[in-house]
């Protein structure tokens, strides 16, 4: 029982978070069940990375299961949802961002390693220098045949076999 009239302000505060709107419950709802049916959408091999529970883990399996029918698969993630309410969602996002932005990282490579290759093949001897300094690994003899062929085909325009079997050897060495 509140003793004060500031006794009374504190406790209806407390209430009114508590207390959420109809339409802020139902927003929450349909986030999770986006969330639920973007972790369905996974393949197996990702959400295996994932640091999900049993039960979370058994509702993705069922999910599979049931792909090919359209009605139980979404009564399926609602299901999904409220398992995902009660669960602390945090160590999954975490996670699903470290497998996005390795996907941001290995593309970044990709196309550091392309640039690399159209230095070398532009620039001669003193990239392939540059390049055996940074990357001692790498064949001086190879690398060299390797740009020289390359170089060929994009005199001619016509990049193909040796373009691409620098750009492997580069991905594969440095």
């Amino acid at each position: 029982m509140p003793q004060s009239a500031n006794d009374i302000d504190e406790s209806s505060e407390e209430m009114e978070e508590e207390l959420k709107s109809k339409s802020e419950v139902k927003r929450e709802m349909h986030q999770l069940q986006d969330f639920a049916q973007s972790l369905i959408e996974m393949s197996k091999h990702q959400r295996s990375r994932l640091p999900l529970s049993e039960d979370i883990k058994d509702a993705m399996i069922l999910a599979d299961k049931i792909s090919n029918k359209h009605e139980a698969l979404r009564r399926h993630i609602r299901h999904t949802a409220r398992i995902l309410l009660e669960t602390d969602l945090e160590p999954i996002h975490r996670a699903i961002e470290v497998m996005a932005n390795k996907h941001q990282q290995e593309t970044a490579k990709f196309v550091r390693l392309e640039a690399i290759r159209d230095e070398l093949i532009d620039q001669g001897n003193d990239a392939v220098e540059a390049l055996i300094t940074e990357f001692p690994q790498i064949e001086r003899q190879k690398i060299k045949q390797l740009i020289r062929h390359a170089a060929k085909e994009k005199k001619a325009e016509k990049l193909g076999k040796h373009y691409k079997n620098l750009f492997t050897y580069l991905k594969a060495n440095a």
